[in-house]
């Protein structure tokens, strides 16, 4: 039987980004287990706080799951042992159980002798934008080449961020294997009794249109973009919308917040912060458009979720967004202000376009969902068991 070990460190209580993959590809994972000959290990490696306090305990999202390995240092010390040659981490190993696989989740992974190992990129930002991440994220870059020193393969999400593997990397294309990701919602998610329950709890006027966008708040999402693009259909069209932006602060937000201080529109300009999973479909299913011109994405996950419930979709032409979006979704030149706000005003007034874009997005999502996305990671562990031998 083929035992693989991923690593859920990054799995945090309330998951977003690497955590909400990790979270969904876990259980979508274990599923397969009772039909296939393999078993799913966890390793977790405590916070440096929990580590100095002596609490090595998981969270309660993977607690509960079985064949747990739990790291008993830090992330933060692993990757400084892991710069000294003749490495001390090798040492730890035994902790995670002689895997035949072992997968790292998040642009790293654990040096296992005797183990094929598996890494994550999930994009190559760092590298390619170095001037829209933060301080803590440039650092990726010397993380990721130092694990590649002992990685047998990568894999990443989508084909847009192979091709950025292979030519920032030099990783031969054979080594990089593509697994999609899905929305967190159906089509059906919202029930109606989920609907009236979210209505009565949600202080949101939905009386009135408004344009979306949900994400981090922070410069590689282009919402300074949005911004204008809005101004200019409020001020020239007269268009009776909000902009409704959902998403926690990110990095270098402050000049974001600072146009929306100067917009004269901005008392209908609202920030949502963090909502739960339920709230987040609502505004998703209630939008006149979800609009997401981000200068570079490993993938656009909210692109999905938006084409999942009903939203039609305006989304960059640049880097994995056009993958994901099929011909579901209008896409627009992220650095044209104009042709964006030309498109926005084109879908809430033309209601047969509307109603083509949500069919289409519809269709477009439901050929992703977490089972595929754990069918085809399962096919690439059991790949890289047969490279070997």
């Amino acid at each position: 039987m083929m035992k693989v070990v991923v690593d859920a460190t990054p799995l945090l209580p309330k998951p977003s980004g690497v955590g909400f993959y990790i979270f969904n590809l876990l259980k979508s994972l274990y599923r397969l287990q009772s039909q296939n000959d393999f078993s799913i290990g966890i390793s977790y490696q405590p916070s440096l706080k929990n580590w100095l306090s002596n609490n090595l305990s998981p969270p309660e999202n993977i607690s509960s799951y079985s064949n747990l390995h739990v790291l008993p240092i830090p992330v933060r010390i692993s990757n400084l042992l892991s710069l000294i040659p003749g490495s001390p981490l090798f040492h730890f190993e035994h902790y995670l159980g002689s895997p035949d696989v072992m997968h790292g989740t998040n642009y790293t992974v654990f040096p296992c002798k005797g183990t094929l190992n598996l890494m994550s990129l999930y994009d190559l930002s760092f590298m390619k934008y170095p001037e829209y991440v933060n301080s803590a994220v440039k650092q990726y870059t010397k993380r990721v080449k130092q694990s590649l020193q002992w990685t047998d393969a990568i894999l990443t999400i989508s084909e847009s961020s192979k091709k950025d593997i292979v030519e920032y990397l030099q990783i031969p294309p054979e080594q990089i294997y593509v697994t999609p990701l899905a929305s967190r919602y159906h089509v059906n998610y919202l029930a109606d009794e989920l609907i009236q329950e979210l209505d009565k709890n949600i202080n949101y006027d939905f009386s009135r249109p408004y344009l979306l966008f949900v994400s981090t708040i922070e410069p590689r999402k282009n919402i300074t973009s949005i911004l204008s693009a809005f101004n200019l259909l409020k001020s020239k069209y007269k268009i009776p919308h909000n902009l409704v932006l959902i998403g926690q602060k990110g990095w270098k937000y402050e000049p974001i917040f600072q146009e929306i201080e100067r917009s004269p529109w901005k008392e209908k300009i609202y920030h949502l912060d963090y909502l739960s999973d339920e709230l987040v479909a609502l505004f998703y299913s209630r939008a006149d458009v979800f609009v997401y011109p981000s200068h570079y994405e490993g993938f656009g996950l909210p692109v999905l979720e938006a084409m999942t419930l009903g939203a039609p979709v305006v989304t960059s032409n640049t880097s994995s967004l056009p993958e994901v979006a099929g011909d579901a979704a209008l896409l627009i030149n992220p650095d044209d202000v104009e042709e964006l706000t030309t498109v926005i005003l084109q879908i809430i007034s033309d209601s047969q376009i509307r109603a083509q874009l949500v069919k289409k997005g519809k269709h477009q999502a439901s050929l992703f969902s977490w089972e595929r996305t754990a069918r085809e990671t399962l096919h690439v562990y059991k790949s890289m068991c047969v490279l070997k031998g």
